[in-house]
């Protein structure tokens, strides 16, 4: 789950976090009187929107007196705000943070993820602060240092200062870079997060050490643990196919394609969009329905699909553990002559009750092609979308 900067930012400063002073804004005399209370010279206006790269798309404006700050919201607030992360049709800008300005004197680079090869918290550091952090690992990783914890002593003080040093920051404020590493790991575990970048972590030129950005995002798994943290999405920010399907506990992404895949366990779900790539064709989405999947999901799953208007055929490749290939079958025959499917649909069954599934395949009534392999099925739906 992924939440916005200011809503970042006010849960680290709760854990000791510093960040700057700041005011969200929703239209442009709100972020006219945001710039008049924080009274600096300069105020930062930046867009909240699901994806980085915010600065270079005009997503991040100084002004220098409210009146300008009004102007630029209300230029902001309603654009589709275009960056490398949101793809060419970009995304509404319907919520600003109006910041104030701070003195710059350094820029670096803050992390905390799982590194899934060691199995532990990683927290990374670099000196080249304000950059794109893929860019950094890809041309300079020597830059981007890291510190591996140990979850059962978690992050050490020795280990907050071996980076702060690392980074060059003066010797008189490493004490006080560490206190700022060792609370945004306090809070990185705190809120149970897959991921917290601070990108700037400044140091002004007046010696104070800050996070200028923030990117939280939460680890789906643990949110029963965290019931307060469900007013903290923004359902205008995810695709609302995507929204639907987690109402069903289906695990669903959309993507470009034209080719919609029903398949049961991640794994053959990425094994099924590659071979259809091989075969030629895109994927339109992922879509695993689980291992157990009832009969009512895969009818759900199957009416998420068709509702994507880019989907030209669809290939359901089930493998028969825990879920029975003629509950699939069931499901899909449903969901097909409810919905009056009118695109192609290729099937491809192995395993439990499997000569049960495609006996109802075949006596439906609609068509579905059989497939004998991943290979044939793939073949198949690439030439069926065409």
């Amino acid at each position: 789950m992924k939440i916005h900067e200011y809503q970042g930012k006010a849960l680290l400063k709760e854990s000791g976090v510093p960040v700057p002073r700041g005011i969200v804004a929703r239209t442009a005399d709100e972020a006219e009187a945001a710039a008049r209370e924080l009274g600096t010279d300069v105020v930062v206006v930046k867009a909240q929107i699901h994806a980085g790269g915010r600065g270079k798309g005009g997503g991040v404006k100084l002004a220098k007196s409210p009146e300008e700050a009004k102007q630029i919201a209300s230029e902001m607030i309603g654009m589709q705000l275009v960056t490398h992360q949101t793809g060419p049709e970009g995304q509404e800008v319907k919520t600003l943070l109006v910041e104030e300005g701070l003195p710059i004197d350094k820029e670096f680079y803050l992390g905390i993820t799982l590194d899934r090869v060691s199995g532990r918290n990683t927290f990374m550091a670099s000196s080249e602060g304000g950059m794109d952090i893929e860019k950094v690992a890809e041309e300079t990783p020597e830059l981007i240092l890291k510190e591996t914890i140990d979850p059962s002593v978690g992050m050490r003080p020795f280990q907050a200062r071996k980076l702060a040093f690392g980074l060059g920051i003066p010797a008189e404020l490493v004490n006080q870079a560490a206190k700022f590493m060792l609370s945004l790991y306090d809070a990185f575990e705190k809120m149970d997060a897959s991921i917290v970048e601070i990108n700037p972590f400044l140091l002004t030129k007046d010696n104070r050490l800050i996070a200028l950005d923030a990117k939280v995002n939460f680890d789906d798994n643990a949110m029963f643990r965290h019931k307060d943290y469900a007013d903290l999405r923004d359902l205008n920010e995810e695709e609302p196919l995507e929204i639907e399907a987690s109402k069903f506990d289906l695990n669903y992404i959309k993507l470009d394609g034209n080719i919609g895949c029903m398949v049961n366990g991640a794994g053959l779900a990425m094994a099924t969009m590659d071979i259809i790539k091989l075969a030629g064709g895109e994927p339109a989405n992922f879509l695993d329905v689980g291992g157990g999947a009832s009969q009512e999901r895969v009818e759900q799953a199957f009416k998420i699909l068709l509702a994507d208007e880019n989907v030209k055929a669809v290939l359901i490749n089930i493998f028969g553990g825990i879920v029975r290939c003629d509950m699939v079958a069931a499901g899909v025959v449903a969901a097909a002559k409810n919905l009056g499917v009118s695109i192609p649909i290729v099937a491809r069954l192995e395993g439990t009750n499997v000569e049960a599934g495609r006996e109802i395949l075949a006596n439906s009534g609609i068509g579905i092609i059989p497939a004998t392999g991943m290979n044939d099925a793939a073949e198949k739906v690439v030439a069926a979308a065409e």
